[in-house]
This record gives C-alpha cells, sequence and structure tokens, in this order.
C-alpha cells in the first residue's frame, strides 16, 4: 500500500477528538460528553450538553467546501426552508490548525420516520428557490473523487490506477449527457439520511455537494439505495410521484449510477488509515466495480 500518513493515520477518532477540544475551549462549548455519531468525509460530533453539533472536515483536500455550506445553509434559512442551522454567535465555519469545522443547532431526531415523499417534497421545494445571491459551484460530480484519491491515505497501485481509469470514462460520459429536466440549485447529496425527522417535520442538512446542475442528480441517488443498501422500492416510487419524474426511466441514468457509485466508494479514502474498519467494505465495492456488478448490496461505511 503506498501511503500519506503515519501508521495511525491523520484523522483518528483520538486526533479529531483533540481538534475538538481545541475548538471548543474558547468557545466555552462542553466536550467532555461529545459523542462522535460519523465519521467518513466529516467527522461530526453531538455535543449534548450544548445542544450542539461540530463537523469537521475529514479530508484536506475537500477544506474549500465549508465556507459555502456556510452560505447554502443562511441562504436556506432565508427562504424557511426547513434545513439545519447554524449557530450565528461564533464565526463560520471556525480554523482549528489546519482543519475547518461548523457548529449546528441541534435538531431532534424523534418525529415521525421519513420516506421518499418528504425528499420529494423537500427537492421541489429547494429546487423551485430563487437563484442565490452568491456564486454557487458548477456541478462537478467527479472532481471530489478525484481530490479523495490524490488525498488517499493508503491505496495499492492497482487500485489507484483502477479508479483513476473510470475516473476518466465516467468524465467522458458526464460531458456527453442530454438532460431532460430544467438547470438549476441542486441539494447535491438528497438520500433520506440526510433528512432529520424532527417532531415538528422532516429538516434536511449536508450542503458539501450542494451546485448548479442537472436536477435529475438529486433524483438518482435513492435509487441508487435501493439497489445497493436494500433501502424500500416503495420510497423511490413515492419520491417519483411527488417529483413527478421517474429518472430511472430516463436513458442518462446509469451515467448517474455509475458517477453515484464511484462517489460512494471513495469517499473513505481520504480516512483509510485513519478509520481501518472501512477497509473490508471497500474492497467489497471495489470488487463490484471491477466487474461492472450493479445489483451487489453493499453496508454503509461506519
Amino acid at each position: 500500500m503506498s501511503s500519506g500518513a503515519g501508521p495511525g493515520g491523520r484523522f483518528t477518532p483520538a486526533a479529531l477528538t483533540a481538534v475538538l477540544e481545541r475548538l471548543c475551549a474558547p468557545l466555552g462549548l462542553a466536550h467532555r460528553d461529545a459523542r462522535l455519531v460519523k465519521f467518513t468525509s466529516n467527522a461530526v460530533f453531538d455535543l449534548p450538553g450544548d445542544r450542539v453539533v461540530v463537523r469537521i472536515v475529514g479530508s484536506m483536500a475537500l477544506r474549500h467546501r465549508a465556507e459555502k455550506v456556510v452560505r447554502v445553509a443562511r441562504w436556506l434559512a432565508a427562504h424557511d426552508v426547513p434545513a439545519v442551522r447554524l449557530v450565528e454567535e461564533f464565526p463560520q465555519p471556525l480554523a482549528v490548525g489546519g482543519h475547518l469545522a461548523t457548529i449546528w443547532h441541534t435538531v431532534p431526531s424523534d418525529g415521525p420516520p421519513v420516506d421518499g415523499r418528504d425528499l420529494g417534497e423537500l427537492l421541489r421545494r429547494i429546487h423551485a428557490l430563487p437563484e442565490p445571491p452568491f456564486r454557487l459551484p458548477r456541478w462537478s460530480p467527479l472532481d471530489d473523487v478525484r481530490k479523495r484519491i490524490a488525498d488517499a491515505e493508503e491505496l495499492s497501485d492497482p487500485d489507484r490506477a483502477f479508479l483513476e481509469e473510470r475516473l476518466a470514462l465516467l468524465e467522458s460520459r458526464v460531458a456527453d449527457l442530454a438532460t431532460a429536466l430544467p438547470e438549476g440549485v441542486l441539494h447535491g447529496d438528497a438520500h433520506l439520511g440526510n433528512l432529520i425527522p424532527s417532531p415538528d417535520g422532516p429538516v434536511i442538512c449536508d450542503f458539501d455537494s450542494t451546485s448548479v446542475g442537472p436536477r435529475e442528480w438529486d433524483l438518482s441517488t435513492l435509487p441508487v439505495g435501493v439497489a445497493r443498501f436494500g433501502h424500500p422500492a416503495a420510497w423511490y416510487r413515492q419520491l417519483a410521484g411527488v417529483y413527478g419524474f421517474d429518472v430511472t426511466r430516463w436513458p442518462g441514468f446509469p451515467v448517474l449510477r455509475d458517477v453515484r457509485e464511484l462517489k460512494l466508494t471513495t469517499s473513505v479514502l481520504p480516512i483509510l488509515r485513519s478509520h481501518p474498519d472501512v477497509r473490508g467494505e471497500l474492497r467489497r465495492r471495489l470488487a463490484a466495480l471491477r466487474a461492472g456488478d450493479t445489483a451487489t448490496p453493499w453496508t454503509p461505511y461506519r
């Protein structure tokens, strides 16, 4: 394996907890009862005593997204979209050494379970918003894949070569894509895991991939989840019914499916040594991509 980190990696839970402590101390936040609730592209800590959530960017190559996330969150708040809200008493994003972090109000998750209808309604609402007063990046879904490959903590030469070849192939297919829906603002990572079931209704989160591009992209995530993660097929039928468009019947869907699967596979590369428990699942996904297998179930990275 080639690597760009020491044996323990750059983003171990211990290293990230140290970053959290440095962040919290001057802000008066209690970090001692913090709980690491997610650790893939970002490290997400819940601080129950302060009722806030801290997100620390988990890849140095993706630090540039933090400022955009802040702008998108404020834009959605200005339009009363049910989305997570920043803790505005702190400057956002916050720099801690070489890391960037954002702080959010905790949203209770004890409301009714979310389904495809909820996602469809929120996407219709976001897609109908007027253009934001700031510039969003153009949809370029494979840019972060390239950055993750370059920033991988460890990656064998054959795996790197395969991923780079697949990346180049999909870039050419995306460039030739003819869309059916009008372009506009995209959430960018529209799946039910990014909806929080609050008592007041679903709340959307995670704006790392927000951009301007084809609306089909936001609709293509859920059917991939049905195929790979065993999500109920009814969820996708609900989404298509509420939104009024079945992306799986559109000729360009296989391209978006393949792009999405490559993104899902490579998301852990920058933390692979720091979070070795994901290695088995990464190997399983790489094997499926190499074999052209679009049906074998995957297990979410934890």
